[in-house]
């Protein structure tokens, strides 16, 4: 048994970024397209940021300037309880915590799922890497032998090495990990999210899994949740939607979120076509194909509070009534839609719809902000306010992401059943809300200044 031995317990914000710079060397060398979607990415902020001093100066002030070349976020699907069980305790070694609940079957997607993530603003700075993790709902597949089939696989494999695991329990009975044990750690827990070639189902069951859902089949019939994308990300997506093309790399027709906008809000996302990999299935010797990997690129913007959000979703409701349109159509309803909402981060912050970080001028101090309302502070410019950056997901971006890169045309239709009890049984603990985590850090800087809001 390995024990610590009066060795430096190592923090978990430095285990994080050694477990991302590792995920992101290991998609890079599998997926070859992802290292073009680095370099668009590369260009556009630099781009961007030559462009645009003030953004500079306002992501210097808050650190996102540092952390925007390491920022990831990973995809992994998982297919039991004790996975998402098991799956939660490593990645609390990385400083990680499942963040709201995501209900995707009401776009047609069979999972439901969190956002693992770290949550301080200080944990945030230092890397704010984050694998969006779903769970299949195999309640949700109709043929009843099926899913006692697809159970059973899942039930007979393991995704944790025994190393993992082994350290793991080090980790918990110790309270962390020393540098090499937690170099040791990362390198057997990336073994889950490595892709196999190797099917452990033969041709038949694939494809009866397969016509159940495509995704039931990408979660069932490999020996482990491989990482299915990974996600650098832009100031500008427009620019690297539009860049893609120019460099090979075949982009999903439609950006997902809310259109562009003077002052960004919650999430947008593009991505590459979903790779067609050769498989090998069990009791064959020929090659059989298998679609589910692919490249994805994020814009972050501003978090919206409850009403903001309520917002949003009314409005994405309306513009997504004509998602059947051609892509440039419904883009332009979708901004048509979205001129109801508020487009500059002042109109936000007056309206209680986004949240913000406030810090002091420089050159003031909280001596001369103690007096005033907070809008008056701002108004004078003794007080500034800097949007706090969405650290989560957006359901239907997610769903739309995922079914443009599982292959095919058709929709799968499901009765919306939010499981969030289900889930977090599953996972063995609550998941935190977002909202609480923005408000707190909003909150512990107007603290800082002697403010409220």
């Amino acid at each position: 048994m390995q024990t610590l031995q009066n060795s430096v317990i190592v923090d978990a914000d430095t285990l994080r970024t050694l477990f991302s710079e590792a995920m992101s060397d290991m998609y890079r060398e599998e997926v070859q397209q992802y290292s073009t979607l680095l370099e668009i990415v590369a260009d556009s902020n630099s781009k961007t940021l030559a462009s645009n001093e003030s953004l500079r100066e306002a992501m210097t002030r808050t650190n996102d300037l540092n952390r925007l070349a390491q920022e990831y976020h990973g995809a992994i699907r998982l297919g039991t309880a004790s996975e998402l069980a098991t799956m939660c305790r490593m990645f609390a070694v990385l400083g990680m915590q499942p963040v709201d609940y995501y209900d995707l079957s009401v776009a047609g997607v069979p999972v439901h799922a969190t956002a693992f993530r770290p949550v301080t603003k200080q944990a945030l700075g230092v890397n704010p890497f984050r694998i969006f993790t779903s769970l299949l709902r195999l309640e949700l597949v109709d043929n009843p032998a099926l899913r006692q089939q697809a159970q059973e696989i899942l039930d007979a494999r393991n995704i944790f090495t025994a190393q993992a695991l082994e350290l793991l329990e080090l980790a918990e009975r110790e309270g962390g990990l020393s540098l090499a044990q937690g170099k040791a750690f990362v390198a057997a827990l990336l073994e889950t999210f490595r892709w196999h070639s190797e099917a452990t189902v033969d041709v038949q069951t694939y494809e009866r899994l397969h016509d159940a859902h495509r995704l039931v089949a990408d979660v069932v019939c490999f020996r482990g949740p491989h990482i299915n994308h990974l996600t650098p990300r832009t100031l500008d997506i427009d620019f690297a939607q539009a860049e893609m093309p120019k460099r090979g790399v075949q982009a999903k027709l439609l950006i997902e979120g809310p259109p562009r906008r003077s002052a960004p809000i919650l999430l947008r996302q593009t991505s590459f076509k979903a790779l067609e990999e050769s498989v090998r299935f069990q009791g064959s010797s020929s090659i059989g194909a298998h679609t589910a990997r692919f490249g994805e690129i994020e814009q972050r913007g501003i978090a919206l509070t409850p009403a903001g959000m309520a917002l949003y979703d009314r409005l994405l409701s309306e513009a997504r009534q004509a998602i059947g349109a051609e892509p440039e159509e419904y883009e332009q309803n979708l901004a048509a839609v979205f001129a109801q909402f508020p487009d500059t981060q002042e109109e936000l912050r007056q309206a209680g719809l986004a949240y913000f970080r406030y810090s002091a001028a420089e050159g003031y101090g909280t001596s001369d902000t103690a007096h005033g309302s907070l809008d008056q502070l701002v108004q004078q410019g003794l007080i500034l306010a800097d949007p706090i950056i969405y650290e989560d997901f957006l359901p239907v971006s997610a769903a739309g992401i995922f079914q443009s890169n599982l292959g095919g045309t058709e929709q799968k239709e499901y009765v919306s059943n939010a499981a969030k009890g289900v889930f977090e049984q599953a996972l063995g603990r609550q998941v935190l809300d977002k909202f609480s985590l923005y408000e707190e850090i909003q909150h512990s800087s107007l603290t800082a200044l002697g403010l409220q809001a």
